[in-house]
């Protein structure tokens, strides 16, 4: 099987992504699953916060011109979260507590929302 290349955006969004892992771990999350994908969307991070499960978006941008990364969630990215994080859920007898975060990051800076999605959403 011939390696699988990355574009330059795939590249720059797994070491967003990898950024985003390294800050959570030192703020004492721990990681449980990067990328889960399904037919419904996609979750970048899955961490667990104590005995809550936390879901990760994780935003970048090179600049924070035209709003930035946050800017960058639309409501239709917001149900393909939720949706995937209810996909993900199914594999639990009994759900845990869990919420939705997001990490930031426009050029050097990154910022960390916690419960920044309502599952409601």
């Amino acid at each position: 099987m011939w390696p699988l290349r990355l574009s330059p955006k795939q590249r720059q969004g797994q070491a967003g992504e990898q950024r985003a892992l390294a800050y959570l771990r030192g703020r004492g999350l721990e990681h449980v699953e990067s990328n889960f994908s399904c037919a419904c969307g996609e979750i970048d991070l899955v961490m667990r916060d104590g005995k809550q499960l936390v879901f990760v978006e994780v935003r970048q941008r090179a600049a924070s011109s035209y709003g930035g990364a946050m800017a960058s969630i639309s409501p239709a990215k917001i149900r393909r979260v939720v949706r995937a994080a209810h996909t993900y859920l199914q594999r639990f007898p009994r759900v845990p507590p869990c919420r939705i975060d997001v990490v930031a990051i426009d050029g050097e800076q990154l910022e960390w929302l916690v419960d920044a999605v309502q599952a409601d959403a």
